[in-house]
């Protein structure tokens, strides 16, 4: 294969260095296949990205070679390549590159980028989300199956607060949740609301589902992680590829694929036809933002009625107002001895 090729993606021309590097020597495909795979599912890769900032996971020399996560937008950004300015927990702000077409993804693709990480908000507001993301996180001792059961009953818990979720497949054991919502509220807000929604499921199944942020507390159990809903915390895009050696990718399902789907079912390879004849079936996502004041709800009466304030943020976010204290309970244990 030439050292070099162009790709004619709509009205613009996209250059493609050595796409015959090996990315998936498992597999054996190249950076032209990873190339053709987002060709192939243009219109779904880029209804997830339109306008939302978004970190490149890079992989340049395939899945065995470094990989590193780029949030700020690379020097050589073609100027037909918008960005959003977005901040961090620290207060520093960075200017992400935002793919609003298929042409903007496979100039990332060419940087070695497998794995598209959008924040839940549009380059207009990036301060109020548009989307609550629910992750379902298989703990060991668990897996798909037990994401699955998670997620159906996730979908019930939903709809009893008026709220519609859009599931897919990680790429892994997991699966995520998407909620389409107004962008009036603030993470803070969305965050709350997650935890309320968490804690709604995690009562319906404590045995086998917990929103429990320590490890050594959770046990074999799926995890409710709210905090991918905290600020510059991010969920790879439906349609990206993931660095697995089979070439996986987050696959977007009907509820009623659910229980028959596996992970397996996505890839590099598969997805392709799955999209020629399905389309994109979470095309309609954002056609019916979703409102947060019955979780909001749920969350002060979990408050007022229950004692159930905040959760433990992530590391890297400074202390905030009302939240318990960022200990693990077994050294904390060992603190008060």
């Amino acid at each position: 294969m030439a050292e070099t090729m162009e790709l004619t993606v709509g009205e613009r021309t996209v250059r493609l260095s050595n796409p015959g590097k090996v990315y998936f020597p498992e597999r054996g495909y190249t950076k032209y296949d990873v190339a053709q795979y987002y060709l192939s599912v243009a219109d779904g890769i880029v209804r997830a990205l339109k306008d939302r900032p978004t970190t490149l996971e890079r992989y340049p020399d395939g899945v065995t070679g470094e990989s590193f996560f780029q949030k700020r937008a690379p020097k050589n950004l073609p100027d037909w390549i918008p960005t959003g300015r977005i901040s961090f927990p620290s207060g520093r702000h960075a200017d992400e590159i935002c793919p609003g077409e298929a042409a903007a993804v496979l100039w990332a693709a060419n940087l070695g980028c497998l794995t598209f990480h959008p924040w839940p908000v549009r380059r207009g507001d990036t301060d109020h989300p548009d989307e609550l993301r629910i992750d379902l996180d298989p703990q060991p001792g668990t897996g798909y199956a037990d994401a699955v059961h998670a997620a159906l009953l996730l979908r019930e818990v939903l709809a009893g607060l008026g709220l519609t979720g859009w599931p897919k497949t990680s790429g892994g054991r997991g699966l995520h949740v998407f909620v389409p919502i107004a962008p009036q509220w603030t993470f803070v807000q969305v965050r709350r609301a997650a935890i309320a929604v968490a804690r709604e499921l995690e009562r319906q199944d404590p045995r086998r589902i917990t929103t429990a942020w320590w490890k050594e507390e959770r046990g074999p159990k799926i995890f409710v992680d709210y905090n991918q809903t905290a600020r510059d915390r991010t969920i790879a895009s439906a349609y990206s590829v993931r660095p697995r050696p089979h070439a996986p990718v987050s696959a977007p399902l009907r509820w009623e694929e659910l229980e028959r789907a596996v992970p397996e079912d996505f890839d590099l390879a598969t997805m392709p036809a799955r999209f020629a004849e399905a389309g994109d079936v979470h095309a309609g996502m954002d056609d019916r933002p979703c409102d947060l004041e019955a979780a909001l709800d749920l969350a002060a009466r979990d408050e007022r009625e229950h004692g159930l304030g905040d959760l433990p943020y992530p590391p890297e976010h400074p202390k905030m107002k009302g939240e318990p204290k960022r200990v693990q309970p077994s050294r904390a244990r060992k603190e008060d001895d």
